[in-house]
Parts: structure tokens; C-alpha cells; sequence
């Protein structure tokens, strides 16, 4: 691992006048491509939400549900991992590539499925491919733009998730009402294979810099450690042990989903053990001091996993519960998500418009706030049985809450990262997203499970009938949310420099 004194730039020289826009002449082909592919992940990751309630009561898949969100998230560590290795030594055009073809298997797969396990079969290969994507586009990102233009392609790719938000929840359940959910998956194929031949020029561009960067690269590391062939097998075996951590870390996470699959003492010692092994697992891939909430960039990858954990924690479930308690059809529950979307959107260009003005320190701080508030108030909505109005306009809440702060938390990443070490940092960001979202859901899916039906809290009238299920769920969410908000105050970088990896 390295430890980072004072960051190099992320890139090379400030734009000028006529480069200061994303969009301006040397920016606007990266900029669409991938604008492009945070699209496709966007409209992907809202339909699926939207209709996989759905899914599972057509497949007989209940008990499946939460694996099938957790899983994902687990396995696309690995595709993280591996892209970060890659990127730093070769740049993000390799793993931009071989991340679209996972993709595109990956909803093959799941949109010819005809089992519940052959759906999480398609989302895990899907998951490797979009793991990878995030790492590479963040590494795009340090390596093209200047960061005076950091703030304003995040709210790029935060506003590519506009339209996906407002036609995606609501077009997928009325695909899947009207015709199959199978098309939900096989309809987004050809907008990868569209977004692709978006993002082909713009690879093609990057490609002959990125040689160039990874032979320079090759120079300085022979010429640091000696003989070029000895280096090589350092840094092959440093990332082939990332690689088996990886590995590691998905198994556990993926063990911990199962357990609902045993009986007896099994399944409540599977779940214990295996978060301990996913946790340990984890930190030869994130910072030093990330799980102690050092100041800088480990609280910042901190702040980023439990945050992760409070919402998609809990957003598996607002559709849920709007489709199973109050009797919405698919399409009108996936306007919670909708809402959301919408909502991280605006914020994620309102800070964006603001710059310095707001601090990331106060960005951050604020957006935590709101996401925990949200999952507070759709809480309270499960157990006294609120109209479904409230846990909507919750998560639009929330969704500003997010916008608010995950711009900031990338741009800090970046800050604090220097060119050897811009793919681990941004895929232990993207690790910490991942595994905060997939415990969560596995921890929510026991709840889930263990609550669902239970006649413990029948005597209390207050509470609302079926919603102690989903106030279990709710209620792990707020515990990540509170822990998010308890540790934002130190994504500020002290006078003394951090380590990065």
C-alpha cells in the first residue's frame, strides 16, 4: 500500500477559456459517453427496484429478494477491485470496455430468465460489469478534466439520472404489467449497445494518452524498484491478493444473504460470521483508518459506505411496501423512486452551481442529515400504517440528501488522491458504497424475514398490521444513517496528511 503526502494533480493543466465547459470542444465526447453509461446504470438500477417485487412473487422468490439486491452489490466488488488495478496502470479504456460485455451478459442472463435463482445469477454477472464501469469512469474522470471541472461532470452524471427518473420506475411497471418484466432486462440491452457506439470515439481518443501514461508509469516504478521484470511481479501479486481480499469479501457477504436458506443455530451464526469475515476482508481494500473514521479521505470512503447503507438499505423496500400494504400497482410505487431521483438530481446540480460557496464539509454534513431524516419518517409511516404519500415524498428527501453529498465525496476523493493511486482510492469509494448497501440488505433481509408475519407485536394496536416487517428494515437503515451523520464532521482533511491505501 502507499501513503499519500501532498496530492499530485488529478490532471493535467487548468482549461482554458474556451475548455472551461464540460460540454466545450475537447471535453464533449467523454462527456457524452459517460454521461451516457451513468444513464444506462441509472434507468437499470431504478427498474429493477421497481419491478423485482414483481419478479419475486411470479418466481416464488421471497426469501431470494434481498440477495437478489445484496448479491449484486457484493460480487461488483470484485469488478472494482479489478478495474482499479487495471486503470492505474492502463488507464480506464480497458476496463470501460470489458465492463460494457459483463453488462450486456449480465441482462441477457437475468432477461431470459425463467427461476428466481436465475435472475440473481444474471444481476451477479450484470453487477461485475457495472462495478468495473464505476471505478473507470471515476478514473476517466481524474485523468480528462481539470479539477475546476470536477464539481460540474458529477453533476453531469447526477443529471443523467433525470430522465431515467422520470420515465424509468414508472415505464418498467407498466412494461412489466402490460407485457413481461423479462423486457424490463432485454429492453436495456440495446441502449448499451447504443451507448457504446456513443462512447467509441471518445475511448479512442483516450487510448493513445493512456499507453503513453502507463509506459511512462512502467519507467518511473523500474527506475524506483530496480529491475522492470521484478517490479512487475510485485505489483501483479499486490493485485492478485486486492483481487482474492475481493473474492473474500463478496463470499462473506454472500453467506451472510444465504442464511435464510438454514435453520436453527445456522442461520444466526452464518450471518454474525460472515459479516465479521467481510469486514476484515475489507480493509486491505480501502484506506488506512477508514473503519476508525480517520480524518480525510478514510472518513471520507466512511461516509460514503454507511450513507450507502442507510439508503439503498432501505429503498429495496419503499416499493415494497407501497405495492404489498397499500395496494399500488408497480408503476405508481415506482413514483417513490421517481421522486427520488428527481430530487438527487437537482440537488447534485445545485451544488454543482454553488462551487466554494458551499463547503464540502457542510455538503456533506447536511446531505447525511436529510438521508437520515428520510429513512426516520418512512419508518414511522411502516409502523403506524401513514398514508403512502409520506413515505413518497420521504424519499424525495432523501434522494436530496444524496445528490447533496455524493458529488462532494467524489470531488474529496479525488483531492486527496494523487495519479498512482486515483484507481484504488476511487474503487475503494465505489467498495464502500457496494458492501455499506450489501449489508445493509442482508441485514434488512433477515429482518425482513424474521418479522415478516409475526404475531410478537399483535397487542400493540399502534402498530400498523403487516408494517413491523418493514420497520425492522427501516429501522437498520437509520442505524447506518445516524452513524453517517455522527462521522461527516471529519471528511475534512487535518494538518496532517492521511494515508490512501
Amino acid at each position: 500500500m502507499t501513503t499519500a503526502t501532498t496530492p499530485e494533480p488529478a490532471t493535467g493543466a487548468d482549461p482554458t477559456p474556451r475548455d472551461r465547459g464540460i460540454f466545450s470542444r475537447r471535453f464533449v465526447l467523454v462527456t457524452i459517453g459517460a454521461c451516457a453509461l451513468v444513464f444506462l446504470g441509472a434507468f437499470e438500477s431504478l427498474a429493477v427496484t421497481t419491478i423485482m417485487p414483481l419478479v419475486s412473487g411470479e418466481l416464488g422468490g421471497e426469501q431470494l429478494y434481498a440477495l437478489a439486491f445484496a448479491g449484486p452489490l457484493a460480487v461488483s466488488v470484485i469488478g472494482m477491485v479489478a478495474a482499479g488495478s487495471v486503470a492505474d496502470r492502463l488507464g480506464p479504456v480497458q476496463p470501460l470496455l470489458a465492463s460494457v460485455v459483463l453488462f450486456l451478459v449480465g441482462l441477457l442472463l437475468a432477461g431470459t430468465a425463467t427461476t428466481m435463482w436465475a435472475v440473481v445469477a444474471g444481476r451477479l454477472v450484470q453487477s461485475l460489469g457495472s462495478g468495473a464501469m464505476t471505478v473507470a469512469l471515476y478514473v476517466l474522470v481524474a485523468r480528462i478534466y481539470p479539477p475546476a471541472l470536477h464539481p460540474r461532470i458529477f453533476a453531469g452524471f447526477a443529471a443523467a439520472w433525470v430522465v431515467p427518473s422520470l420515465i424509468g420506475p414508472f415505464l418498467a411497471g407498466v412494461v412489466a404489467e402490460r407485457f413481461s418484466w423479462h423486457w424490463v432486462f432485454l429492453g436495456v440491452v440495446g441502449l448499451v449497445v447504443v451507448a457504446t457506439i456513443l462512447l467509441l470515439p471518445a475511448l479512442r481518443m483516450l487510448r493513445a494518452s493512456a499507453t503513453e501514461r502507463a509506459e511512462r508509469q512502467a519507467a518511473e516504478q523500474e527506475s524506483a524498484e530496480g529491475s522492470g521484470e521484478a517490479a512487475t511481479v510485485a505489483r501483479t501479486g499486490a493485485e492478485l491478493r486486492r483481487l482474492g481480499w475481493a473474492v473474500l469479501v463478496a463470499a462473506a457477504v454472500l453467506a451472510v444473504n444465504l442464511s435464510t436458506e438454514f435453520s436453527g443455530w445456522t442461520a444466526w451464526a452464518l450471518p454474525v460470521v460472515g459479516a465479521i469475515v467481510a469486514i476484515l476482508a475489507l480493509r486491505p481494500l480501502i484506506p488506512l483508518g477508514t473503519l476508525t473514521a480517520r480524518r480525510g479521505l478514510p472518513t471520507v470512503i466512511l461516509v460514503r459506505g454507511l450513507t450507502s447503507a442507510a439508503f439503498f438499505g432501505a429503498e429495496v423496500y419503499v416499493p415494497y411496501l407501497l405495492t404489498r400494504e397499500h395496494g399500488l400497482t408497480p408503476a405508481l410505487a415506482g413514483l417513490a423512486l421517481t421522486g427520488g431521483a428527481i430530487a438527487w438530481s437537482l440537488s447534485s446540480w445545485l451544488q454543482g452551481r454553488l462551487g466554494d460557496r458551499l463547503s464540502n464539509a457542510n455538503a456533506v454534513q447536511i446531505g447525511s442529515s436529510l438521508v437520515t431524516v428520510a429513512v426516520a419518517i418512512a419508518l414511522s409511516a411502516a409502523l403506524v400504517g401513514l398514508p403512502p404519500a409520506v413515505p413518497v415524498v420521504a424519499w424525495v428527501v432523501s434522494g436530496g440528501g444524496m445528490g447533496l453529498m455524493f458529488p462532494r465525496l467524489s470531488v474529496m476523493t479525488l483531492a486527496y488522491s494523487d495519479e498512482r493511486s486515483q484507481g484504488f482510492n476511487s474503487a475503494a469509494m465505489s467498495i464502500g458504497d457496494a458492501i455499506g448497501g450489501a449489508l445493509a440488505l442482508a441485514a434488512t433481509g433477515l429482518a425482513f424475514t424474521a418479522l415478516d408475519g409475526s404475531r410478537v407485536f399483535a397487542g400493540l394496536g399502534w402498530i400498523a398490521p403487516g408494517g413491523i416487517a418493514f420497520a425492522g428494515c427501516f429501522a437498520i437503515a437509520l442505524v447506518a444513517g445516524v452513524g453517517a451523520v455522527v462521522v461527516a464532521r471529519r471528511v475534512s482533511r487535518s494538518a496532517e496528511a492521511g494515508a490512501t491505501g
